[in-house]
């Protein structure tokens, strides 16, 4: 029977990956230190395996669950899109206009 369990575990976590990363609770409050220290959020939304809607913050190897509708949090998440942006339009190649090759008769 553990061996059927077990077997049906693996399955479970293969066909739902995200089943067992679901915020459970989240905090009303955060410091604005760990809202400086955000490495990458992510957004969870309520409805399929998680039942609750959160916001999902990472940093070194931390995860902290927060209320979607806090300022703060909001205000953190604008600020990463705009800087995450600049750099996708800073690291774009700039446009150089190629010059044309003539042949050249002998």
């Amino acid at each position: 029977t553990s061996v059927l369990f077990l077997t049906l575990l693996l399955l479970f976590l293969a066909l739902f990956p995200g089943a067992f990363s679901c915020c459970m609770k989240i905090s009303d409050e955060i410091s604005k230190g760990i809202l400086r220290r955000v490495e990458r959020f992510e957004i969870q939304k309520a409805g399929g395996l998680c039942h609750l809607e959160a916001v999902i913050l990472y940093m070194k190897g931390r995860k902290f669950c927060v209320n979607p509708w806090n300022r703060k949090v909001g205000k953190m998440m604008k600020m990463k899109m705009k800087m995450k942006m600049k750099h996708k339009i800073h690291r774009s190649k700039p446009h150089v206009r190629k010059q044309r090759r003539t042949r050249r008769t002998k």
